[in-house]
């Protein structure tokens, strides 16, 4: 089952992809952010294009694990994909906290020189992401092959929502 990760930033998307059969994910890429519109129609362009059913999106929780104001933007960005995508392509978030400072700490010990760093950070912490879904056994993964039947309502989780602890 083809899987694709976002890190969804405020000034860029990290791209990674994997796959459920396999439990490897890469770093993919990153994207400029353009406006939540145009993002979401790139989203589901590239999601179209990899064949992917599913998609972890980064849930940026505070520490302590409540959701904040980065959280509740890309809750708001995960109802808009839910909306742009076909119903066969679930959508499901994911507790992205310190998949930044993870990959990071990679790159670095990789020997990455900074510019390169700054370039590959979003799809190397979407990667982060991916991976930590797939090693704890990609939770949801029979409820994200199945399509969402309608958006959810007033209260209800958005599509099949996983945190890890």
């Amino acid at each position: 089952m083809r899987v694709l990760a976002l890190d969804v930033g405020s000034k860029t998307i990290g791209l990674a992809r994997g796959d459920t059969q396999h439990g490897v994910a890469t770093p993919w890429e990153t994207l400029i952010r353009r406006g939540s519109a145009a993002d979401v129609v790139e989203i589901a362009r590239r999601s179209a294009l990899e064949r992917a059913v599913a998609l972890v999106v980064g849930m940026p929780l505070e520490l302590d694990g409540r959701r904040g104001h980065r959280a509740r933007l890309v809750e708001s960005f995960v109802r808009a994909l839910e909306r742009a995508l076909p119903p066969e392509i679930a959508v499901t978030t994911w507790d992205e906290r310190f998949s930044t400072s993870a990959a990071e700490r990679s790159l670095l010990e990789a020997d990455v020189s900074r510019s390169k760093r700054k370039m590959v950070i979003d799809a190397v912490a979407a990667q982060q992401i991916l991976q930590s879904w797939l090693d704890a056994g990609a939770p949801g993964a029979i409820e994200v092959s199945r399509p969402r039947s309608a958006p959810p309502g007033p209260g209800q989780p958005s599509g099949t929502t996983a945190m890890s602890g």
